[in-house]
């Protein structure tokens, strides 16, 4: 849990909010915030700093992370994986669900295993999915047999979304290079955009560059070719 997330927790009991709402604000299990709350203090004294920094203190004396439940699959390291995905600004129940079908054995999930495994609703699960395949992330397949979708991980998407990133860089270094023709290159405005578009032009181009010349490391192998009937 983050110092942002313990912030939030605090305004919540300030504003006389339940755990149950605390935790909608942040993607949380219920039981995630009462048990926050009653380790450091109890709803009325609850204090967002003291909490982090008893967090901190306790994470470098080694606590050991909790035993991973049946069908919970995110443990400390899982957690601080999402963690960096929703500073990113990806929100939490998407990572949850991008991070479950990147550590099943073959990249596939039903919405009904998601369900299941994240112990979350049929409609966070839609939610979080249909936003990872408008983002390119997750691709829908149909078995014909049971009727139903089969979501899988897209094995080309990290590939998709570098060279994505580096196509936009280069569109605002083009606006850059305009905007500085506009002022004038021998102006002192006009020189330094020109200075800017052309550091993102070649950050982009090799970024490109470098996107297609690795994108090899993330075909699948023979042997996950096979479990997936590729």
């Amino acid at each position: 849990m983050t110092q942002q997330d313990r912030d939030r927790i605090a305004t919540g009991l300030a504003d006389g909010l339940s755990y149950a709402q605390i935790a909608r604000r942040l993607d949380r299990p219920t039981s995630t915030i009462s048990r926050e709350v009653a380790r450091n203090g109890g709803p009325r004294g609850y204090r967002a700093q003291q909490a982090h920094q008893a967090s901190v203190q306790r994470a470098r004396r080694g606590t050991p992370a909790p035993p991973r439940a049946t069908g919970t699959p995110v443990g400390a390291i899982e957690w601080e994986i999402i963690e960096m995905a929703v500073r990113t600004g990806l929100p939490r129940m998407t990572a949850r669900v991008h991070l479950d079908l990147a550590l099943s054995e073959d990249g596939r999930r039903t919405a009904a295993e998601l369900t299941r495994r994240l112990r979350i609703s049929p409609a966070s699960v839609s939610v979080a999915v249909n936003s990872l395949v408008d983002s390119g992330f997750v691709r829908r397949e149909r078995d014909p047999q049971r009727r139903r979708d089969i979501y899988v991980l897209d094995d080309d998407a990290w590939y998709h979304a570098v060279v994505t990133s580096g196509r936009q860089t280069l569109e605002t270094m083009r606006a850059t290079m305009a905007l500085a023709e506009t002022y004038g290159l021998d102006s002192t405005v006009g020189r330094r955009l020109a200075k800017t578009g052309a550091f993102l032009e070649q950050v982009s181009k090799d970024t490109i560059e470098s996107a297609n010349r690795w994108r090899g490391l993330l075909e699948p192998d023979d042997r996950e070719q096979t479990r997936s009937g590729r």
